[in-house]
């Protein structure tokens, strides 16, 4: 495995995802950290863009996963993300994604609830 990392941080999409009625007919916010793990040693070396992943377009995926998707957990939307992850570039080994609700409903005074998942080619 590679110790490169590409991350795309703070990326929010609006979806439908939870368990409570409100949550499955009102989209909700969502934040969105990605980060795979590939060998970037030719990118490097190269400068060029097509020895590498594009995280403009991992960033997209991600987001059109959140928009045109629904899912009760948290967890599975990661899930989903992570799987297309790997799926869009051969080159990538490993996916790991945050996924932070950002209005859950809950009584309290918090930024978001979340869940991390990483899955391995």
């Amino acid at each position: 495995m590679s110790a490169d990392l590409i991350e795309v941080t703070g990326l929010t999409a609006v979806g439908i995802c939870g368990v409570l009625p409100e949550e499955r007919e009102r989209a909700q916010p969502f934040r969105l950290d990605l980060t795979v793990e590939v060998d970037l040693e030719a990118a490097g070396l190269s400068d060029d863009l097509a020895d590498t992943v594009d995280y403009g377009s991992l960033a997209h995926l991600a987001a059109l996963i959140v928009e045109t998707t629904s899912y009760q957990l948290v967890e599975a939307l990661a899930d989903a993300i992570c799987r297309a992850l790997l799926e869009a570039d051969q080159r990538i080994e490993a996916a790991t994604v945050t996924v932070t609700k950002l209005r859950p409903p809950l009584a309290l005074q918090l930024e978001g609830v979340g869940v991390t998942r990483t899955r391995h080619r």
